[in-house]
């Protein structure tokens, strides 16, 4: 987790600075995401990134405990938290396994799996934090999929190369179905899922807690 901190110290002000990919896929999924939360609900984002989701989620909930392991991430999350006044979202360096413990009643992670080496020990450490009953929120880009798109499957293939030089983090590479089999493992059922956007397909999932 060092270096993936070390990565996204790096680049946190020019990620700060760029724009959502597919505003549309975006706000749909921020929209599906509101309709599950309740004013009494204590929340956790993992992989919160500069926190621009948890400060459009907040006044839906009673609490947002924001988390990333990257400190720059966080530093800008701090400045637009400030800014936007949100009072009721705490933000913590921590990976999804230090993550304060909870339980909660909803856990959110947003383009953060595809992300991490050991992917299943974080759901089952996920599901720990989630109160039974509660709800898993996530959105993955699953990238071993077909793309349409000539500019991500050359990305794709880029990917390699830029991480030997350092200009790109750790990417798994896996299906929808192999998604959705770590999270079921993990002990949820889905409940809601789609592409959103369709390429290359990022996924979105809920699901509950058994």
């Amino acid at each position: 987790m060092q270096a993936a901190a070390k990565f996204w110290d790096g680049v946190a002000q020019k990620y700060a600075k760029s724009q959502i990919g597919d505003m549309q896929a975006y706000e749909y999924t921020l929209g599906r995401t509101r309709s599950y939360l309740k004013a009494t609900d204590t929340v956790l984002e993992v992989g919160c990134g500069t926190a621009s989701t948890a400060i459009k989620l907040a006044d839906s909930v009673a609490e947002l405990v924001a988390t990333d392991v990257s400190s720059g991430m966080l530093e800008v999350g701090r400045e637009r938290v400030s800014e936007a006044g949100a009072k009721n979202i705490r933000l913590v360096q921590a990976t999804p396994e230090t993550a304060p413990d909870g339980p909660f009643d909803v856990v959110m992670a947003h383009n953060l799996i595809h992300l991490l080496e050991d992917g299943d020990i974080v759901m089952a450490e996920i599901a720990q934090r989630v109160k039974p009953g509660g709800l898993f929120v996530s959105k993955t880009p699953c990238l071993s999929e077909n793309m349409r798109s000539f500019k991500f499957r050359l990305m794709k293939t880029a990917i390699p190369l830029m991480q030997f030089f350092g200009k790109a983090p750790f990417v798994r590479f896996f299906s929808i179905a192999e998604l959705e089999r770590s999270i079921t493992d993990a002990g949820f059922k889905i409940i809601e899922s789609g592409n959103f956007p369709a390429d290359p397909p990022s996924r979105y999932l809920v699901a509950r807690k058994l």
